[in-house]
């Protein structure tokens, strides 16, 4: 089986910022998705999949939370050697710095991977939400001979000037690659792709920021300390000196890189045939087991809404929303294009009961439209948060707004009455 000669690196960003209050207390891949899920559990339930079950995580900020979550969710037979290691930057005697990009952080990683045995580094992002064989393109760097393989994305000329375009001949190698073009630029990027991909007008083929090298090329290329980044430097100077192919992906992939693309995300799993299948035997996305109660939900009308486990609703109506594990929402609020991640743990009934304290989840005859409500967040009687084009981006102790997209705070609380 290829996936035992393959070591799988899943890069956890930087600081997140563009996501922004959301990575405000926990690193990118930690960040909620799907109401039960976390930003992580993607690539490393794709190599789960594949048969590659030995993986790290790096990561550099607010890791303990990732750390927790990797700990109690990836447990694997005591007979295995199937493991899942979070490794944050650390500091050493010949080294004092934090990750300075992608390659710097697997550079300073490296003596970790290198007391396992394999063949092929597989590294991978953090913040992507695809479901993809790692398997088959393992096989088919290793039948191309190649030293490194890229998997790309057939995008369009608009969505084209956003990302690192590569340009591949008839045998998939890729011969140049070029940092966000200009629209002037394009025409002369092209690449061979399905018929399908043309009728849609994708002709240029966009990095994925998905790479599996060779182990000792990998080694060697880590030995220059003046590289610091993959998409930036180590792939661009590879391509004039080895052997680098595409493996083109035709599959629903985006990347969560803002607050705008992660709520899109989200919400489209409630779509009647989302892109992204949570629903797949074969492609299955593994997470925490939680002991919850079942659901329970009474006069609410319910349109194209998600629920996770252990919630108690008695909303008015629901619509086109994610509602994340234990969440809570009273008597006759409306709740419309929103993701809401629920709780941590349930509130004592006493508490629910008092007036004077306001709730986890959403109180009584609130509207809530075009919002992220992040964990433990308590919205009172009589709120209303309505998101839109017309608010401006502005920040405080108790919410974002970010495109429109209002973001209420991990834990803030908003009075009754409130208004945004």
């Amino acid at each position: 089986m290829i996936g035992k000669k393959v070591l799988g690196i899943i890069l956890g960003g930087g600081q997140g910022s563009r996501l922004f209050p959301l990575t405000e207390s926990r690193s990118k891949p930690a960040v909620p998705i799907a109401g039960k899920y976390r930003l992580v559990d993607i690539p490393i339930s794709n190599c789960i999949n594949s048969n590659i079950k030995r993986m790290f995580v790096l990561t550099q900020f607010n890791s303990a939370s990732l750390n927790r979550h990797i700990k109690t969710t990836y447990h694997f037979s005591f007979f295995s050697s199937a493991f899942v290691d979070v490794l944050a930057a650390e500091q050493t005697p010949g080294n004092s710095k934090w990750f300075q990009g992608t390659a710097d952080a697997v550079r300073q990683s490296m003596h970790h991977f290198l007391r396992h045995d394999f063949e092929y580094a597989l590294i991978l992002s953090g913040d992507q939400l695809y479901q993809m064989d790692f398997e088959e393109m393992v096989e088919k760097h290793v039948k191309s001979k190649a030293a490194i393989s890229i998997a790309t994305i057939p995008v369009n000329a608009k969505d084209a000037t956003s990302f690192g375009i590569l340009k591949t001949n008839d045998k998939n190698r890729i011969t140049s690659f070029i940092e966000k073009p200009t629209a002037e630029l394009l025409p002369d990027w092209t690449s061979e792709v399905s018929n399908e991909m043309k009728s849609e007008g994708r002709n240029y083929l966009a990095s994925m920021g998905i790479y599996i090298f060779n182990k000792e090329l990998l080694v060697k290329l880590m030995n220059n300390p003046e590289t610091n980044d993959f998409g930036k430097e180590i792939i661009p100077q590879a391509i004039e000196s080895h052997k680098v192919v595409s493996y083109q992906f035709e599959g629903y992939w985006t990347d969560i890189g803002n607050i705008e693309s992660f709520f899109e995300a989200n919400l489209g799993l409630s779509d009647d045939f989302p892109k992204f299948d949570l629903y797949s035997k074969q492609k299955r996305i593994y997470t925490h087991a939680r002991m919850l109660p079942t659901t329970k939900i009474s006069g609410t009308t319910l349109n194209k809404t998600v629920f996770a486990d252990g919630c108690i609703i008695n909303a008015g109506k629901i619509e086109h929303s994610i509602i994340g594990v234990r969440s809570r929402i009273d008597q006759e609020s409306t709740v419309i294009n929103t993701y809401m991640m629920g709780s941590d743990y349930y509130q004592p009934l006493e508490d629910i009961l008092n007036e004077n304290i306001v709730s986890m989840g959403i109180g009584k005859r609130c509207f809530v439209k075009n919002a992220i409500l992040d964990k433990n967040s308590c919205i009172g009687d009589d709120v209303r948060i309505n998101g839109g084009k017309h608010l401006d981006d502005t920040e405080n102790d108790l919410y974002v707004v970010r495109d429109g997209i209002i973001v209420i705070k991990k834990g803030a609380i908003i009075p009754n009455g409130f208004n945004i």
